[in-house]
């Protein structure tokens, strides 16, 4: 199983973006997928999750600005990123568990500038 983010950047305080990434491989049901983050010297933090029937949730931190959405056709996960904040800069991973283990993207990095 292989987990492949795409987007992320750089954007002005306001700004938006997105983040989109793709599980590949043999994948058991319809599990729930996360984005975390991870800012520069603090530990990485789940944001945002979505079960496989799409119901959806997230941190305080961002609830209201990000949304998280999903195509289980294309066992795709997106997260939809707006009224960026300069505290929102980190490298952002999607996740999943399938069974006992855990699968992680590479990480994107997103850099939110005042």
């Amino acid at each position: 199983v292989q987990l492949q983010a795409s987007g992320g950047g750089s954007v002005q305080a306001g700004g938006s973006l997105g983040l989109s990434c793709q599980a590949s491989g043999s994948i058991r049901g319809i599990p729930t997928m996360n984005w975390w983050r991870q800012a520069p010297g603090k530990q990485r933090v789940m944001i945002a999750s979505i079960t496989g029937a799409s119901s959806t949730g997230y941190a305080d931190s961002v609830k209201g600005r990000f949304t998280i959405s999903r195509d289980n056709a294309k066992n795709t996960v997106s997260l939809q990123m707006s009224g960026l904040k300069p505290e929102d800069t980190a490298v952002y991973y999607c996740h999943f568990r399938n069974g006992v283990r855990d699968y992680w993207g590479q990480g994107t990095l997103v850099t939110v500038s005042s």
